[in-house]
């Protein structure tokens, strides 16, 4: 006879599970409608492949599997797709999530299936492919996806495998049911798991209040190395270490898991699930689940599709929704409350509770704690409740993390005991849930700091990069700056008539360089054009006649466009120098001509009377602009700051004119001959 062990603590409430283990299971049938959330289960939430409007049989898949921990989800019937939208699934909270809702047609048509009928032609990898793609997940309310936990590090290497069948929990008896009538599917769904892991033993454990199931456990077992271990009633039992605790005498270290002691806990459900999945080739589409409470005129257990909408289900068994009443999904310590029967059933939903307040007595009003310490000595985890609720109220949650919070299985035995009625289970769901946030947050806050320590550091770079191809360039310019003064003294040298005889290939590359560029220097020189004195009056001509244009343009605008004016004024007095410019290299030229005793080919300059032309012009310009600021004085205050400012430049201009002639006039004077005294 195996021998087991007893954990710490524990409670015994009132089981009332003869309300509903007396009957056998039911079909629940097929709703007109099915719900069906994307994420039932832990990890990533599976991603939909069919489209609203879409026609889809049973077991078709209409979810896929998003990364390693994920489950996939299948159609419970035939029928329509007719919307994928957030919908509200059961949770604490009363959460919405994106579901995929089938308009059901009744005929329960399946879509085509490969069954197994010896699971030994398969490889452990072929079953965990299957079993993945059957979107099995604990059913006995984690929901952890069932192929990565049959799938556990090599290192772990798995020693005892064990089926939890203790269903300790008051008013649950689904995995009861499920023991009495389908113990064969739960053992040949051990044989497989069994197959995969290779462990040393295999274990059920039932609690002694469920004599028929053991039974009937005990006989499909004949013949297998599996064994059925009875255990005591105690809650909770149930609890997944408290069980390795009982059957292998083991504790599982905080923070660790079962299989790093060589030990792996499956649900009896998940177990019947496996085989179905391998043996028929049947997805997870749905579950067994009791429907109890005082509210409940048919109480018993169902087979239900999983997505069933619990109104639903609830009407066709006979709902009195009661003033007072309370509807649980779970068990009276450690289910949640529905706020909504709008909300559909999922994959690890074991239980629909609709209990009176006769039944489930309203929570008191808490009290202070009076520290009597019943709730230390009932803790199977053998934590310090009493000291978590102090740091979870007082938001001290680091402290509450060192004292092992998060090796709370939420029981509630603490809560059940508590004299002071305090409600310690939601003290530390709370805590958990901020230090989650909280260790999010800190996560978020390091990978952007990650992110910019990495753009500073790829700046630094880029700036050190940008900076070493600065230096090569400076390098280069240098080297190219040293070979020019090179060739350039190369040049001089040869000019000087001092030849030097090249002592390097750098030397006679600078000189073949200097020699080209005096080549080209002389060939530029030749092809120069030559200046003449007929050139230059040519120019002169057409310098003048741009003038004329422009001094006209010049005057219209000093009345209709002032501002245009101001502008031209400087070109005019551009082009007017350019005049003079080109007269001067007349004269010149002519002066040069003299004194070489040539005759000069044209007249050296402006004659007087054109200088005397000049500067009538330049008198009438003025006095035009003189009269054109007196109207605008009187019409247009905005333009007379400009005109005074093209009268001040017209001023200069007469000056310069007049000059020009008094200049002109004296070298006349001085050119005339003179008469002979002799």
């Amino acid at each position: 006879m195996k021998q087991i062990w007893d954990f710490h603590g524990g409670i015994h409430p009132k089981e009332n599970k003869d309300q509903s283990n007396q009957n056998s299971i039911a079909n629940a049938g097929i709703p007109p409608q099915l719900i069906l959330p994307l994420q039932q289960h832990v990890g990533h939430r599976a991603e939909p492949i069919v489209n609203v409007g879409e026609k889809i049989l049973k077991g078709q898949l209409i979810a896929e599997a998003v990364g390693p921990i994920s489950v996939a989800i299948h159609a419970p019937t035939s029928g329509t797709v007719s919307a994928i939208e957030d919908h509200q699934v059961p949770h604490a909270s009363g959460m919405t999530d994106l579901c995929v809702i089938i308009d059901t047609d009744g005929e329960d048509k399946w879509c085509e299936r490969t069954p197994c009928e010896d699971y030994s032609t398969l490889s452990p990898e072929e079953l965990l492919v299957r079993i993945r793609n059957a979107g099995i997940a604990g059913m006995g309310g984690a929901g952890f996806p069932t192929a990565i936990k049959l799938n556990p590090p090599r290192q772990d290497k798995v020693n005892t495998l064990i089926l939890n069948g203790a269903e300790c929990e008051p008013y649950i008896t689904s995995d009861d049911r499920l023991m009495r009538e389908r113990a064969k599917d739960v053992i040949l769904g051990l044989e497989i798991m069994a197959y995969i892991l290779q462990p040393g033993e295999c274990l059920i454990g039932v609690e002694d209040n469920k004599p028929e199931a053991i039974s009937a456990l005990r006989e499909a077992a004949k013949d297998t190395r599996i064994e059925v271990v009875v255990i005591p009633t105690k809650y909770p039992s149930g609890g997944e270490k408290q069980l390795i605790k009982i059957l292998t005498g083991k504790e599982v270290p905080h923070g660790r898991i079962p299989a790093d002691i060589g030990v792996m806990c499956q649900n009896v459900a998940t177990a019947a699930a496996v085989y179905r999945a391998i043996r028929f080739d049947e997805p997870l589409i749905s579950r067994v689940t009791t429907i109890t409470g005082d509210c409940i005129a048919n109480k018993g257990n169902v087979e239900v599709l999983i997505g069933t909408p619990i109104d639903w289900l609830l009407e066709k068994n006979g709902y009195l929704n009661q003033k007072g009443s309370r509807l649980v999904m779970g068990g009276p310590m450690m289910g949640f409350t529905l706020h909504d029967t709008r909300l559909p059933v999922v994959k690890t939903t074991n239980c629909l509770l609709a209990a009176t307040n006769k039944e489930l007595t309203p929570p008191q009003p808490a009290q202070a704690c009076i520290r009597c310490g019943m709730c230390s000595e009932v803790c199977p985890a053998e934590l310090l409740p009493q000291q978590l609720y102090w740091f979870a109220k007082g938001q001290e949650f680091e402290k509450a993390e060192n004292h092992n919070l998060f090796d709370c299985i939420e029981c509630g035995a603490c809560s059940y005991v508590c004299p002071s009625t305090i409600p310690l289970v939601q003290y530390y769901r709370y805590a958990k849930g901020e230090i989650r946030q909280i260790k999010a947050d800190q996560e978020k806050s390091n990978q952007a700091r990650e992110r910019f320590e990495f753009r500073q550091e790829r700046i630094e770079r880029e700036k050190a990069e940008k900076e070493a191809k600065r230096k090569a360039r400076a390098e280069a310019a240098a080297k190219a700056q040293a070979a020019k003064k090179e060739a350039e003294a190369a040049k001089e040298s040869s000019a000087s008539g001092v030849t030097t005889e090249p002592d390097s290939k750098n030397d006679k590359a600078a000189a073949i360089q200097a020699a080209l560029q005096r080549v080209e220097a002389k060939k530029q020189a030749q092809a120069a054009p030559e200046v003449t004195l007929e050139t230059l009056q040519k120019k002169l001509l057409s310098a003048e006649d741009k003038f004329s244009k422009m001094e006209a343009a010049w005057k219209d605008a000093l009345t209709n466009n002032p501002a245009r004016a101001e502008k031209l004024a400087t070109a005019v007095e551009s082009s007017k120098s350019n005049v003079l410019k080109l007269k001067n290299q007349i004269a010149t030229m002519g002066e040069s001509a003299q004194a070489q005793g040539a005759a000069p080919q044209a007249s050296t300059g402006p004659s007087i009377k054109e200088l005397q032309v000049n500067v009538d012009k330049a008198k009438s310009k003025l006095q035009l602009m003189l009269d054109t600021l007196e109207d605008a004085k009187q019409n247009h205050p905005d333009r007379v700051e400009k005109i005074e400012r093209a009268i001040a430049k017209n001023r200069t201009r007469v000056s310069h004119a007049e000059t020009a002639l008094n200049d002109a006039k004296s070298a006349e004077q001085q050119t005339e001959p003179t008469e002979s005294n002799g």
